[in-house]
């Protein structure tokens, strides 16, 4: 149901901004307020940019907001004078004599004249939490408001201001937010849920009962409970329509009379619970700012993108689908070899010695060893019946640069100019490279089976020095199980998201290279429709 609100325009927003040339800046605090505008479609404001220069051109300034947003520019000078006297961002009445100054206050007015205008919208109201207070306490007092407020955005702003070639730390402000991220969230019945806790940890060491009355109190339920941590089920209660009867049932005696330091604690489940809040879009962008100057996924342009095999002219023996596989399978297989082939032959030099590691049926080091007649190519596979099946193929096609070794990896020993592996699982992927910087060879790796990566006598992870300051152990295997998401049948943007976390891992590994003294590049297969494990780590020794 609509309100009756007041007329547009009768209120004015006046944000801060700055130009460089063609390209606008904008504070963070513009840029969290604009963010707030656009999440809650808010219209109940004219929306003014304070320019430090007379002039700006609205046309381009325009191409970069909000499309449905408009917005006017006007200066520090031309504001009105109580507007003059307050650090932006300001919401002030026309022609009165009252405004409202600062983040915190102009966003939760924000919130409040939103759901005013529209009373259907208890979504937007929600946003200032359980008691309508998220961010209502002064920076002085409230340790949440002052880092989203002050401590968070002032930190990403500087970090984002320092020269990019420069490798800074960390801010200690981003930490203090890890940290607090990790404390038991606090909740106004701590205590009781503590009680209740230490009720259930005693009842499962003694007879079990048939049901929990609590459970039943606060879900409404008269199942079992499930599986389920007493912590998650108090938040998961609190997201049902129905509420929660208000008969209790009293704890023993003994529990109610131990005091609060003996209780066992709490387990983290969530920040500040399960509802979405106004820190959190306070903070959203000032944290996607931050990580967008820290580590990003980007992949080097493909150096050959439509480089083909002569498929049509090549003898039966080299096509892939003598390895014994479908008509389909065999064309996309023929897709990979033309982008691992294209890079090997961008950089051999004639009487090269080149190694397919883990080469399986042999489609790589076959079609390599025909088509570089001047070098010597080895097969090594740990698979008999994979390896005899390529010798077979070889024999057909009559060829005499070709070596076939049946051992791990680790037991070739003998010299190489160039590393080559096609889909080598897991860790096989990091023990070719290691074996070709070892060898100070070239290398042209396509990995696999992201999820199998995990630390060996050999390895650990992450591999390289940036990642290591960011990124445990335990965040490694879960960005490593993250990029195994990316098969055909999966949603797009699950398969997007699991293309990002491939390229990460294989930049962690592109990374530890370039410590051993390689030049390094992440590429896409060309079409990326191939595989969906598409990714070539490419590595020359400088």
């Amino acid at each position: 149901m609509k309100g009756n609100g007041k007329n547009f325009g009768e209120e004015y927003l006046y944000l801060e901004f700055s130009h460089q040339m063609e390209n606008f800046i904008f504070p963070l605090h513009t840029s969290v307020t604009l963010f707030l505008l656009s999440y809650c479609d808010c219209k109940e404001f004219r929306v003014f940019l304070v320019s430090s220069k007379e002039s700006a051109d609205i046309a381009l300034l325009q191409s970069v907001l909000p499309q449905d947003l408009e917005v006017q520019i006007t200066t520090r000078q031309g504001l009105p004078v109580i507007v003059q006297s307050c650090s932006l961002p300001v919401i002030v009445k026309k022609a009165d004599n009252f405004c409202r100054a600062g983040l915190s206050v102009t966003l939760r007015y924000i919130i409040q004249k939103t759901y005013e205008a529209d009373t259907s919208k208890k979504e937007v109201l929600e946003l200032l939490g359980f008691k309508k207070t998220c961010l209502k306490a002064c920076a002085e007092v409230s340790q949440w408001t002052r880092l989203c407020e002050l401590s968070i955005p002032l930190a990403v702003e500087k970090f984002l201001n320092e020269p990019p070639e420069l490798e800074l730390p960390i801010p200690e402000e981003i930490l203090q937010l890890e940290k607090k991220l990790r404390e038991p969230v606090r909740v106004h019945n701590d205590d009781k849920i503590r009680r209740l806790k230490l009720k259930k940890q005693q009842e499962s060491e003694g007879p079990k009962q048939s049901t929990d009355s609590w459970h039943q109190e606060a879900l409404g339920e008269s199942a079992k409970p499930p599986a389920e941590s007493l912590e998650l089920m108090v938040a998961l209660s609190r997201l049902k329509v129905e509420e929660a009867p208000s008969e209790t049932i009293r704890e023993p005696v003994h529990i109610r009379k131990m005091q609060t330091s003996d209780l066992p604690p709490l387990d983290h489940l969530f920040a500040e619970g399960l509802y979405f809040t106004l820190a959190d879009l306070v903070l959203l962008p000032c944290i996607h700012q931050f990580l967008k100057k820290g580590i990003e996924a980007k992949f080097s342009p493909h150096p050959c993108p439509n480089w083909t095999l002569d498929w049509s002219n090549l003898p039966a023996a080299v096509s892939p689908e003598e390895g014994k596989m479908s008509t389909e399978r065999a064309l996309r297989k023929q897709q990979q070899l033309n982008n691992l082939v294209a890079m090997v032959t961008n950089i051999v030099k004639p009487s090269d010695i080149v190694v397919d590691f883990c080469s399986g049926g042999g489609h790589v080091g076959i079609a390599l060893a025909h088509m570089l007649p001047s070098c010597q190519v080895i097969l090594i596979e740990n698979k008999e019946l994979s390896l005899v099946r390529a010798k077979k193929r070889s024999d057909d096609l009559g060829l005499s640069n070709i070596w076939f070794i049946q051992a791990n990896l680790d037991y070739f020993r003998g010299k190489f100019d160039i590393g080559v592996a096609l889909h080598a699982c897991g860790v096989a992927t990091d023990m070719v490279i290691e074996h070709c910087t070892k060898a100070q060879a070239a290398f042209v790796t396509s990995p696999c089976c992201y999820g199998f990566i995990q630390n060996t006598l050999k390895f650990t992870f992450p591999r390289s020095e940036p990642f290591k300051e960011v990124l445990s152990y335990k965040e490694h295997m879960i960005l490593c199980r993250f990029a195994d998401q990316t098969a055909v049948q999966l949603p797009l943007e699950r398969r997007q998201i699991g293309k990002q976390c491939m390229c990460l891992v294989d930049l962690d590994r592109a990374w530890a290279a370039e410590e051993c003294g390689y030049s390094v590049q992440v590429v896409s297969m060309e079409p990326e429709s191939c595989s969906p494990k598409n990714n070539m780590i490419v590595g020359i020794p400088i």
